[in-house]
């Protein structure tokens, strides 16, 4: 939750029975924006100290990549909102003991890249980029908002054997309700925001809420796919991973925690093993299996 959400619900809320275009405007300001910029922790520190730092540009925007090993066989791994690349450090590191060569990156806005707000359109872009610099991917591991975007940049051009999803948001519908529903905004509000995303973000794209979503010609991406998520996840709902598991068919396999949550299922030696080994194998991507553990 925003941490100025009951400020902002009353404030907005407000605005739009007098001036409804103006509390869509403050929405849509505090929408494009991640949470503040996280720091890396301390156990990332030393990670990141091996990597080989490398700069892309976006829109005008440097952004910042990190990369481990020696470029044979590379693994993408994606961030989520209000998030940075080093938070899939576990991974990384499980990644990197096994000969791989781990890609990762900081999106606009987030950790130590420029910019203060960023799009899906700008991480499929960054993605595209790692993509013809380091080539075919071995897997994507994705996390989070990063999950939609890697499924995004997937059905333009870029290739991987494998998509590891983590807490995932599946439907770009849901990351605008998800915002409205944290801050409790009115619908009148939502509307006007959904036009300010629709026309000031994506100008001259039809059809964002569908073709946006991980559900969305699921035959263009046509690789096994092993979904995680918590049953007790308060950001993200399972039903997104459902949706994108659904979608995906035989393909798909959809693991259940509990008491992980969204962030500490991410630090989790039994999901980074199983996730690492089917990431490296495709162990296990023949069947759709929802497994609950405790």
């Amino acid at each position: 939750m925003h941490p100025m959400a009951p400020l902002l619900r009353t404030a907005l809320n407000a605005t739009s029975h007098v001036a409804p275009r103006l509390a869509g405007r403050m929405a849509f300001a505090v929408f494009a924006r991640p949470l503040g910029r996280s720091r890396p922790r301390e156990s990332e520190r030393e990670l990141l100290s091996k990597a080989r730092t490398g700069r892309l540009a976006v829109n005008g925007k440097s952004v910042v990549t990190y990369s481990w090993g020696d470029g044979d066989r590379p693994v993408l791994l994606v961030h989520g909102w209000s998030s940075r690349g080093s938070r899939l450090s576990d991974f990384i590191t499980a990644l990197r003991d096994k000969g791989y060569s781990p890609v990762t990156f900081d999106a606009p806005g987030h950790g130590d890249s420029e910019g203060r707000a960023t799009t899906i359109l700008e991480y499929r872009e960054i993605i595209q980029q790692l993509h013809a610099r380091h080539g075919d991917f071995e897997a994507v591991v994705a996390h989070s908002f990063g999950v939609l975007a890697a499924f995004f940049a997937l059905r333009d051009d870029v290739t991987a054997r494998r998509i590891v999803g983590i807490g995932g948001v599946g439907e770009f519908d849901f990351v605008l309700d998800g915002f409205c529903d944290g801050l409790g905004l009115r619908d009148r509000v939502k509307d006007e925001l959904r036009g300010r995303i629709e026309g000031l973000l994506f100008p001259g794209e039809p059809g964002i809420w569908r073709r946006f979503s991980a559900n969305y010609r699921p035959e263009e991406v046509g690789v096994p796919v092993l979904l995680f998520h918590d049953e007790a996840d308060d950001m993200v709902p399972s039903a997104q991973s459902q949706v994108i598991a659904a979608a995906h068919g035989e393909r798909a396999r959809l693991v259940a925690t509990r008491g992980l949550g969204h962030r500490r299922i991410l630090n989790d030696p039994q999901v980074v093993a199983e996730a690492v080994d089917f990431a490296v194998s495709g162990r296990g991507e023949a069947a759709v299996v929802h497994e609950g553990r405790t």
